[in-house]
């Protein structure tokens, strides 16, 4: 893939990191995607370290992308990333401390923006003030963005097409792409990756999880 477009796998379903996500990788390792990665629970933390290191040995990027909205829960994930060995910690509401910590260990940092809720998460907010809000965290040094693009109560296509024109940071656009449509609306938008997690274990895009993620890949070129 392109330098944008990259396919984040995640090995998650409503989520939740799967419990055979060891199994899936393990058979799709020689797949296209070169981005992987899952979420902070339920897995055992021996579990999580066990299968980023089997990533790394195999040159990919890993993700955790850690769903908590209170400044202890997101520490603790950026703590978790870094036990693990990760590259990129995605989501937590964005913290100081937590920001500090990731600088600390040469995490790179992608929080959530806008207002989230429950898991799964939804997000709420005006577009604007999501594209302020993630502006003023650039000057703070965060890496990049997880938006929730499709779990948006309102037009989550103009959400992404206009905060990925006017942040110039990489952003991924997270959860419930499960449709070509949303695919060429990505294609329309334009942001550094994304991630399918539920969709591949729903079978929405039709074949074996490989199979799958191979045809992603293909159609985002």
């Amino acid at each position: 893939m392109s330098n944008n477009l990259n396919l984040i796998v995640m090995l998650t379903h409503n989520d939740r990191t799967v419990d055979n996500a060891y199994e899936i990788f393990e058979s799709c390792k020689n797949s296209k995607a070169d981005f992987w990665g899952f979420k902070e629970e339920p897995l055992p933390l021996s579990e999580m370290k066990k299968l980023y290191n089997y990533m790394k040995s195999c040159d990919k990027t890993t993700f955790l992308e850690v769903v908590a909205y209170t400044e202890e829960e997101g520490l603790k994930g950026a703590k978790m990333a870094v036990e693990c060995g990760c590259d990129i910690l995605m989501g937590t509401m964005f913290f100081n401390s937590i920001n500090d910590y990731c600088k600390e260990h040469s995490l790179k940092y992608m929080p959530f923006v806008g207002q989230i809720e429950n898991r799964p998460s939804v997000l709420k907010g005006s577009i604007q003030e999501m594209i302020n809000e993630a502006n003023v965290l650039l000057q703070k040094g965060v890496y990049g963005f997880d938006l929730l693009g499709y779990r948006y109560v309102g037009n989550a296509a103009a959400l992404n097409k206009k905060f990925v024109s006017e942040v110039n940071a990489p952003v991924c656009i997270a959860g419930s792409i499960n449709s070509y449509k949303r695919l060429d609306e990505l294609k329309d938008a334009n942001p550094w990756s994304f991630t399918i997690g539920g969709a591949f274990f729903e079978n929405k895009f039709d074949g074996t999880f490989e199979e799958q993620i191979n045809k992603v890949c293909d159609y985002m070129k």
